[in-house]
């Protein structure tokens, strides 16, 4: 069994036992189409050679994590927690280029918060740092066009080579990084995949809450008051319960748009920056994961 495959059979049975969750199939046709998937060029390095652009998005999706600390980061104006995050990595890149393997592998928590503009002290500094640190072990004498090259044209592969050779992608059952690294790669268009729309959508927080508010996901009267209420929700149950639910949804409706899954998340995380998503609070859980 692939990884995408572990992923769709894992949420279903999640979904089929979940008692925090449950999916309104009646609501599912009512989810409106979007723009094509795309990189925002601004905000994302893609203007330098491909193995600089690779890098640069190997180097982004090494961090691609952080949505439970995100209210507490201080924030470009106008940007989310991660686009702020990506921003001040591509001002990174365009004024100083990539960091080899052996920079990457000595970042410090300090350095990390200097390029992101963020507080050293702050706990996602340190664990930037130091998934930093993997993603330098993992390339070790290899350019990112290597790392792609070695997946023969499969994103499936490549997604699973990210989570095997890095632990802070490991994410069993959902694999949300090592799935988004790859489109992101298709999306620099530094990579190729016979197979990317095998893909599911990238299981985070904020697609399941895009969801909620549509009425595709109906939460318990207790989930959802604890999310209403701001409070952090620990890895687990209930957290896995709404991610799970999440993909099993957008399985349906990817199908019945005629639309990929990868598609449809990119729609939904962008209908997500809408004010209207923005008012409601969505679950958040301080976890490596997404």
């Amino acid at each position: 069994m692939g990884l995408c495959d572990e992923v769709r059979e894992r949420c279903a049975e999640i979904a089929e036992g979940a008692r925090e969750v449950r999916i309104d199939l009646d609501r599912v046709g009512e989810i409106e189409p979007g723009p094509p998937p795309a990189l925002d060029p601004e905000r994302h390095f893609l203007e330098g050679t491909p193995e600089q652009v690779a890098a640069f998005t190997l180097t982004l999706d090494a961090i691609n994590f952080g949505s439970g600390w995100f209210p507490t980061l201080r924030k470009r104006p106008d940007c989310s927690g991660y686009n702020t995050i990506a921003w001040a990595l591509t001002d990174h890149f365009r004024a100083a280029g990539p960091w080899s393997a052996a920079e990457l592998g000595r970042l410090d928590a300090e350095t990390v918060a200097a390029v992101l503009g963020q507080d050293p002290g702050h706990e996602l500094m340190g664990l930037y740092a130091l998934a930093l640190h993997e993603l330098g072990d993992f390339l070790g004498d290899r350019a990112a066009l290597d790392v792609v090259a070695a997946a023969g044209g499969s994103a499936e592969r490549l997604a699973e080579q990210l989570a095997a050779g890095m632990p802070l992608f490991e994410d069993p059952g959902f694999y949300k990084r090592a799935q988004i690294a790859t489109a992101d790669l298709a999306l620099a268009g530094v990579a190729a995949f016979a197979d990317l729309d095998r893909l599911t959508i990238f299981a985070d927080n904020l697609v399941p809450h895009v969801l909620r508010v549509d009425g595709v996901l109906v939460y318990s009267e207790r989930l959802a008051t604890a999310i209403d209420a701001g409070e952090l929700l620990p890895p687990g149950e209930a957290e896995r319960e709404i991610r799970a639910c999440g993909v099993v949804a957008c399985e349906a409706i990817a199908a019945a748009l005629g639309v990929a899954p990868r598609v449809l998340d990119n729609w939904l995380w962008n209908r997500g920056q809408q004010p209207r998503y923005k008012a409601v609070p969505r679950h958040r859980t301080r976890t490596t994961a997404y």
